[in-house]
C-alpha cells in the first residue's frame, strides 16, 4: 500500500510540475523561492506556446 501511494505522489508531482521544477533548479544552480518558481513558469509557458499548432 505504501508503495501505491508513493507512486501516486511521484504521479502528481510530474503532473503539476514539481518535479520539473526541481530539474530546473539542479540543472541552473539556483535555490527555490518565488522568483525563481515564478521565472520557470513563464518559461514553460512561453515554450509551451512558441509551438503553435496548426490545425
Amino acid at each position: 500500500m505504501k508503495r501505491f501511494g508513493r507512486l501516486v505522489l511521484a504521479l502528481l508531482r510530474e503532473l503539476a510540475d514539481e518535479n520539473a521544477y526541481q530539474r530546473h533548479l539542479t540543472s541552473h544552480g539556483r535555490v527555490h523561492s518565488g522568483e525563481e518558481w515564478r521565472r520557470f513558469s513563464k518559461e514553460r509557458m512561453a515554450a509551451k506556446y512558441a509551438r503553435a499548432k496548426c490545425c
